[in-house]
């Protein structure tokens, strides 16, 4: 038991008290009580937790600018891509921004989450796909993206290069996969493997590569 007591100098003190019932002992016949003063250690630990909720305070403070700084990026592109008028380097332009955006998405579900060192991998993908259906001119409507990830979490440092794996495949579906107003599925799975491993996917059912496209050996990202 913990007991909070005032000690004669007016102070309070935590005491950490072991009741041992020795009733049915015949050498001792009683109940024997040890006691011992835990103000320091208490004191510490309150010192520990104060420090550990100012961290994650300033961690939170840190996402937050990140993600308000990458979001200025964005803007950035956005208005100077309304500029341009060739239409492969606005497309260059815009590619770019849904690079940016989807790092800007990590930090901002580590914002809004309550583990500011990892992500939940199925939400965080929910949310990227949204945004790359709004930025494909014509892909709402004609082309859904469905995804099988639960359970699965990263942290920060691998969550990054998934997200704009995903960005860049799931990118160049929307553009390619279905031409002529074609519709079809974007499909993302993600799956814990052995050990630490784990294997994600994204396929959909467009018309593939043309026999002529070595992927091995382009210009593009």
């Amino acid at each position: 038991m913990e007991f909070r007591y005032r000690a004669k100098d007016g102070s309070w003190r935590q005491l950490e008290s072991y009741i041992t019932n020795l009733l049915e002992d015949d050498a001792v016949n009683g109940i024997v009580v040890n006691s011992r003063d835990i103000t320091d250690r208490k004191q510490a630990e309150q010192r520990v937790v104060a420090q550990l909720e100012e961290k994650e305070v300033l961690l939170k403070e840190v996402h937050h600018r990140v993600k308000n700084n990458l979001q200025i990026i964005t803007s950035l592109l956005n208005l100077q891509a309304g500029e341009i008028s060739d239409p492969a380097t606005q497309s260059m332009f815009r590619d770019s921004m849904g690079r940016v955006k989807s790092m800007a998405l990590i930090h901002e579900r580590l914002y809004q989450s309550t583990n500011l060192a990892e992500v939940d991998f199925g939400d965080y993908v929910t949310n990227l796909t949204r945004f790359l259906m709004s930025t494909v001119s014509g892909s709402q409507g004609r082309i859904t993206i469905a995804t099988d990830i639960e359970g699965i979490v990263l942290p920060v440092d691998e969550a990054v290069p998934c997200g704009l794996i995903i960005n860049e495949i799931v990118t160049n579906s929307l553009k390619h996969a279905f031409p002529g107003g074609e519709q079809g599925e974007i499909h993302i799975s993600c799956s814990r493997a052995k050990g630490d491993q784990i294997i994600l996917v994204v396929r959909d059912n467009g018309i593939g590569l043309a026999e002529d496209v070595d992927y091995t050996n382009t210009n593009s990202l």
